[in-house]
């Protein structure tokens, strides 16, 4: 199976595609260009709304608005009229911190970590949970790069990697009150491998992994073995989202920023939104529950 360039956005770092089955187009984030991206998949339409900070994820609502995690906060962001009102802020939130990769829960919730953003890194990095009426929890510290939050199709299980450890933990969860048990580290990858950015989930239980520095993606069974792999068209891709009615689409992400001359002239399309038809079925993503 091969991926091809459905977007030519040239991003910086395109992260945190989200499908939005109602309206049928996928939204997605460029990190550091601060801007919220929307793909119509239909006629390959793309428009860029301009938010006010480094935005490291965003989920979709129930109400159709979008919540976008900026360095220290969540906003929410009408995509319509594109008004932003503030949400959620996360206190005690170190200042060399960003949230970076999110996603919502079984629980309803919006899950984001944090990331410390100094190029010499440190375990200074959060895992937060946000609730639909704006309170905001702590629940997992000790983060270099939190990163590829996802839950098995069932609920019960939430997968979490540190992409500058290349490790990958799963716990027990419960969808109910979103308590989480005990972490387990499942895999440890590397380089060659890939080091785990974003993710998502198949309808098998089998975790998705953007391998950023190998140019592939990893299918990863609970067990902790990589199933199959898939060849990238360039060498850092970000994270995959199951799309379309029936969930067996997949789009890419990916990100050209901190790359070489050589390289973004070996990959022009480096930084741009890839399609992968006839795949596995994904699992659905929950809308947060506002």
């Amino acid at each position: 199976m091969a991926f091809t360039l459905a977007a030519d956005l040239r991003a910086e770092v395109g992260e945190s595609p989200v499908w939005d089955a109602r309206r049928g187009v996928i939204w997605m984030v460029d990190i550091t260009a601060r801007a919220v991206i929307r793909f119509d998949p239909r006629d390959g339409a793309t428009r860029r709304i301009p938010v006010p900070e480094v935005c490291g994820s965003l989920a979709l609502c129930r109400s159709g608005t979008l919540l976008v995690a900026q360095r220290a906060s969540v906003i929410r962001l009408d995509p319509d009229s594109g008004a932003i009102t503030p949400f959620a802020t996360m206190a005690g939130e170190p200042a060399h911190n960003r949230l970076n990769d999110g996603k919502v829960g079984p629980d309803g919730c919006f899950w984001v970590g944090s990331m410390d953003d100094r190029p010499e890194k440190e375990a200074t990095g959060i895992l937060w949970r946000v609730r639909p009426d704006g309170v905001v929890e702590r629940r997992r510290d000790g983060l270099v790069v939190s990163n590829g939050l996802a839950w098995s199709p069932d609920g019960t299980r939430i997968w979490h990697s540190d992409s500058r450890r290349a490790v990958l933990d799963i716990a027990d969860f419960d969808a109910a009150t979103g308590a989480i048990g005990g972490w387990r580290r499942v895999m440890t990858l590397d380089e060659a491998t890939g080091r785990p950015d974003g993710a998502a989930m198949d309808a098998d239980g089998h975790y998705w992994s953007a391998g950023v520095s190998a140019g592939r993606i990893n299918v990863i069974s609970a067990e902790g073995r990589i199933l199959r792999h898939m060849p990238f068209p360039v060498p850092a891709p970000t994270m995959p989202c199951f799309t379309g009615p029936d969930l067996r689409t997949v789009f890419v992400t990916s990100l050209s920023r901190g790359k070489d001359e050589a390289t973004i002239a070996a990959h022009p399309t480096l930084g741009g939104l890839f399609r992968g038809d006839g795949l596995d079925q994904g699992a659905p993503v929950t809308d947060f529950a506002d």
